[in-house]
């Protein structure tokens, strides 16, 4: 893959997930948020699954994998992507994705703490601009409760995502392909969060509409499963550096399409917050990734030897 696909690859997830809280904000305007996130899953899990049984791929059966994905399931496609919405549906889509932004900078905590990962001294720079930024970030919301649950909801959600990350890497997946993965713990999300919304929420909010199904199938196909396999395509034939791109990427996109859509306006909190964590999402992933590229040939030569 030449430099030049990587980078326009790049920039279509960043622009594919950056879009989506813009996508959510019309969907929670005929839905309520724990009934979308729920869709979310039904939707992009029956895809994912149906796509991998199309390419002779089985369902994993083992215990322990089942075990595992469900853990990650919880996390990740539950936990994460219910307050996710539940954010989104209380703060303009571009804070929301700025707060989204934050994961990588708990997945760097959470990997030094339960992984033992070392944090090189730029790693931990750009982390400490990161959660500074995140402070500022989120002072507005100290002027009003609604707005604080968002952010708080949006805070928790990346944690949830970060741990689900690092979580990945502590466990083995290697008998389960990432495509039937991700699609098996988004069924399983299906399977607490439909019944939990129907019960807490109802449907009698809900207007059974195009307004409301085009923003779920974009919300579940395109910035899930498309973006998911072009993900998997970036982090086998590009380097991490490049890879990681989308990282500090998706935040500009997602404050550019809140502005272009729904007319969002950011305050000087936002944007100095924003920019400060976007600032060190970027510092920290590239340390990560340049680390991660000089290895590789003391690697291969201890390979050899």
């Amino acid at each position: 893959m030449s430099n030049r696909l990587v980078l326009a690859t790049v920039f279509l997830v960043a622009i594919l997930i950056g879009a989506n809280f813009t996508m959510l904000k019309f969907a929670l305007d005929h839905t309520t948020p724990m009934l979308l996130a729920s869709m979310r899953t039904v939707v992009g899990g029956t895809f994912l699954i149906g796509f991998a049984l199309l390419r002779g791929e089985r369902l994993p059966r083992r215990f322990d994998d089942l075990r595992n994905i469900f853990v990650i399931s919880l996390s990740i496609t539950t936990v994460s992507s219910t307050l996710l919405v539940f954010g989104v549906n209380r703060v303009p889509a571009g804070v929301a994705s700025l707060m989204s932004s934050t994961m990588p900078l708990f997945t760097a905590v959470l990997s030094a703490l339960l992984l033992g990962a070392a944090v090189s001294r730029v790693a931990g720079i750009g982390l400490g601009i990161g959660l500074a930024g995140t402070v500022i970030l989120a002072s507005p919301s100290l002027s009003g409760d609604t707005v604080a649950i968002g952010i708080i909801s949006l805070a928790v959600s990346a944690l949830a995502w970060a741990f689900g990350t690092v979580y990945m890497k502590w466990r083995d997946f290697g008998r389960v392909s990432p495509v039937m993965l991700v699609g098996v713990q988004l069924a399983m999300s299906a399977v607490v969060l439909v019944p939990f919304a129907l019960i807490v929420e109802g449907t009698a909010e809900t207007e059974w509409t195009v307004g409301l199904l085009g923003p779920v199938l974009y919300a579940a196909i395109p910035a899930n499963a498309v973006t998911f396999a072009l993900m998997a395509t970036i982090v086998s034939r590009a380097t991490p550096t490049q890879a990681s791109a989308t990282a500090y990427l998706i935040p500009v996109f997602g404050v550019f399409f809140g502005w272009l859509i729904r007319d969002e306006v950011l305050g000087a909190a936002e944007v100095i917050g924003g920019a400060l964590v976007v600032t060190g999402v970027y510092v920290l992933v590239t340390s990560n990734a340049r680390r991660v590229e000089k290895a590789r040939p003391s690697a291969a030569s201890v390979d050899t030897a």
